[in-house]
């Protein structure tokens, strides 16, 4: 991606892993859809490329580069490594089939005609592991990505929604927002600008619930909930849970959400559906099922600054905080120029469609 400081490598086996450049941070993408046709994998790269594009000059003026590399995990790429000084920095995208690999034999209506070798779960569990145990640690994981987590963690079970909830969610839905969201340091700002009802749009895609077994244990966060349909009362699947947190800034470093925060610029994303479907990269149940979610999007310009707001505090402002600190650890540790600092550089948008820093947020009535 010329002069935007950002390369982009796909790996297929653990081969293929590059090894750590100098003046090079690494992002790693855990792409969890099994080859299966997408939307969410390009958005998260779309999303680091715009943040890089933003810091282009800086990048520059530093000589420093982001490189995100994908690693293709439930087809046997293998894991990023983490560093011992830095930890690891990690997005886990969605992907479809049932959130225990050793259930996709191709038969199962939770599958989707998914046939996987369950072999990769253990190993992307120590990697789990090794982020949630390094202080500086980052994952964010995304829908399929957060069921996994789930599963790692012991704390709710896959419950494919049957037709009492009317099958899978899909479209603009809502989320509601925990006691524990509206006391959190980062979460607060959103739960603000959700006023009274707490509620939060959402875009799902989503086959399964994932219901907690008993209470969630500290130090988890559970910061939102389903609702049993748009206005509907308060549904008991988790579907937003905070792993671990930056002791300085409260910022959360592991973070799992089961709705699609990546999907943004609802345009492109539409017109890259429709280029995928004429080359015949997807069937046409597929494409009509996206196609009909973006323009849903596209036809509520409410709607569509509401999951702008989610998703900056789901997704993309844990992102920039996360990305601008280690910029400027790595320029530091370099001698090089880096002027900007993750707390007062804007990486926040509000409703009204403000960008604010942490500071700005702070100083918020």
């Amino acid at each position: 991606m010329p002069g935007s400081g950002l390369t982009v490598v796909r790996v297929a086996s653990r081969a293929e892993a590059p090894p750590p450049v100098p003046a090079t941070l690494d992002v790693a993408v855990l792409d969890m859809h099994h080859g299966y046709p997408n939307l969410g994998h390009d958005a998260v790269v779309h999303s680091l490329r715009h943040i890089a594009c933003d810091l282009r000059e800086y990048l520059a003026a530093a000589g420093l580069q982001v490189r995100v590399i994908s690693f293709d995990v439930r087809r046997a790429s293998g894991t990023p490594t983490v560093d011992a000084e830095d930890g690891g920095f990690c997005i886990g995208t969605g992907g479809p089939g049932h959130l225990d690999p050793a259930r996709n034999d191709g038969r199962d209506p939770g599958s989707q005609g998914i046939i996987e070798n369950p072999s990769w779960e253990p190993e992307v569990f120590r990697l789990f592991d090794d982020l949630r145990a390094h202080p500086g640690g980052v994952l964010l994981g995304i829908c399929h990505t957060f069921g996994v987590m789930c599963r790692w963690l012991r704390i709710a079970d896959p419950v494919l929604r049957g037709q009492e909830k009317g099958g899978k969610s899909a479209g603009i839905m809502e989320n509601a927002l925990t006691d524990e969201a509206r006391r959190h340091p980062w979460f607060r700002y959103l739960s603000a600008q959700a006023g009274p009802s707490q509620r939060i749009a959402v875009l799902d895609s989503r086959l399964y619930d994932l219901l907690p077994i008993g209470q969630l244990p500290a130090p988890f966060t559970a910061i939102g909930q389903e609702t049993l349909g748009v206005g509907g009362p308060v549904g008991p699947a988790m579907t937003m849970i905070e792993v671990a947190r930056d002791p300085a800034d409260g910022m959360p470093r592991i973070l799992g959400v089961n709705h699609h925060p990546e999907i943004v610029n609802r345009p492109r994303q539409l017109a890259l559906l429709k280029r995928r479907h004429a080359r015949g990269h997807i069937d046409d149940r597929w494409y009509e099922e996206r196609r009909q979610t973006l323009m849903e999007t596209l036809d509520d310009r409410a709607g569509e600054q509401q999951l702008d707001l989610t998703s900056s505090f789901s997704l993309h402002g844990p992102l920039r905080y996360h990305l601008l600190r280690r910029l400027r650890r790595l320029a530091e540790r370099l001698g090089r120029p880096w002027p900007l600092d993750e707390r007062t550089t804007p990486i926040a948008m509000l409703a009204t469609g403000e960008v604010l820093s942490l500071d700005e947020l702070g100083a918020l009535p």
